[in-house]
């Protein structure tokens, strides 16, 4: 017969949280064990603990994993073939041990029934956590910012350095409150703001943090995607768009939103605050944004690509970009990094010209200095076109026509950087 470990929860608060049936099995079990005696409700029990075992481990996964291999250990010499293993609130919430315990295939794991620190934290806080929609994260599980929607119950907040590490992983200045000792005398619930949590010096094994909103970019995102669809299926010229007749709005938003940061960056630079530069900054960057969004909901109607697939397939890409943040590859300055860069980009798109990935409908001065940037990493120069006299003269009497005809010098420039690659090209087969 397989050894039986019998986990029971001894609550998150008081002894009057431990239920009838827990409180039999730790009082008359045969082989009885606690992760740890520091806790309220373990004050009336003679059962030994595993508290000596926290000084003399390294992490507390050599910890957790030294618990699970006794406790099988005690259930198989166990008279019963049994061990009762009590642990701090529920043994399904935020219990490590039991964890590997469940993975475990010598011995059968049975969680008993207990209240959990979810349960009296949304009590403190008068919250129903399945009509909130209450999500339940671990302060100790990443240092990356916590993600909404809200609300969050956050639990292993049990030291001002932990508060301190929460602090960081949320917006600054967000509303939180601290739920401590619950269904203790001294409970108390405080509101406080998140660069306050620092200076809770009472946290300990028994605080909680719950944070109701949490805007981020994922919820926002989201709703943007639910939003652009709801105009799709209700605005009349909404329904009608195409990818081909966005184009032109792609075209204008973005030069709108250069012209706008434009604009932010000469403010940054003059070392000035001028509130109406940001907002506008911020608009024209969501009306650019809002174009991606309508063709990826396009995408995701002709089952082609989504917002969710874009945003996936361009983070994967920049990660293989980065081997330097996100590998073992190290660069010391940003010229070793942009030429990595072109190199990667070389090898993942099977490149064998440095023209190659050249959009040639962009605008020619753009055009033109991006196949300038590019002639120089094959020794290439503007005089080296070729006779460039007529191209020097066809410019000039373009530009004295402009003055008095407002002409476009766009195809003379456009011209320019096309005879510029084609010199490119010949360079390149004679290497």
């Amino acid at each position: 017969m397989t050894p039986i470990i019998r986990v029971v929860g001894l609550g998150p608060g008081g002894v009057d949280h431990i239920t009838r049936r827990t409180w039999d099995l730790l009082t008359s079990a045969p082989v009885v064990r606690l992760r740890t005696r520091v806790h309220p409700a373990a004050e009336g029990l003679a059962v030994t603990s595993y508290d000596d075992w926290y000084e003399t481990m390294d992490s507390f996964e050599a910890l957790y994993a030294a618990i699970a291999e006794d406790l099988a250990h005690l259930a198989g010499s166990s008279p019963n073939g049994e061990v009762v293993y009590g642990v701090p609130g529920s043994p399904v919430v935020a219990e490590h041990t039991v964890e590997l315990l469940l993975a475990r295939r010598d011995v059968t794991v049975v969680c008993e029934p207990a209240v959990s620190v979810i349960d009296v934290a949304c009590a403190a806080v008068g919250v129903d956590p399945l009509s909130a929609g209450v999500r339940v994260v671990d302060a100790l599980d990443s240092t990356e910012p916590f993600r909404g929607p809200g609300p969050l119950l956050i639990l292993q907040t049990y030291s001002p350095e932990i508060m301190a590490t929460v602090a960081d992983r949320l917006p600054p200045g967000t509303p939180v409150r601290v739920v401590h000792h619950c269904g203790l005398p001294d409970q108390a619930v405080l509101d406080m703001r998140s660069d306050e949590l620092p200076r809770f010096a009472d946290a300990d094994h028994l605080t909680s943090l719950w944070v109701e909103g949490l805007r981020t970019a994922g919820e926002a995102a989201d709703d943007l995607v639910s939003f652009t669809r709801r105009l799709r299926l209700e605005c009349p010229w909404d329904q009608e768009q195409t990818h081909a007749s966005l184009t032109k709005y792609l075209i204008e938003e973005t030069y709108e939103a250069l012209d706008a940061l434009t604009a932010l960056a000469e403010m940054m630079d003059r070392g000035d605050e001028d509130a109406e530069i940001v907002a506008h900054a911020e608009e024209e960057l969501g009306d650019l944004l809002f174009q991606v969004m309508f063709h990826a909901e396009l995408g995701e109607e002709e089952s082609r690509f989504s917002f969710a697939t874009i945003a996936d397939g361009v983070r994967d890409k920049l990660t293989g970009r980065h081997p330097h943040v996100f590998g073992d590859l190290e660069l010391a300055s940003a010229d070793e990094v942009a030429a990595n860069w072109e190199n990667l980009k070389r090898q993942e798109e099977g490149r064998t010209s440095v023209l190659d990935g050249i959009a040639w409908a962009m605008p020619a001065l753009p055009l033109f200095e991006k196949v300038r940037s590019r002639a120089t990493r094959v020794g290439v120069e503007v005089n080296d076109i070729g006779d460039i006299a007529p191209v020097v003269s066809r410019l000039i009497d373009l530009m004295a026509q402009a003055a008095d005809e407002n002409v476009d010098l766009e195809g003379a420039l456009r011209a320019t950087a096309i005879a510029l690659a084609g010199e490119i090209r010949k360079r390149e087969e004679n290497s």
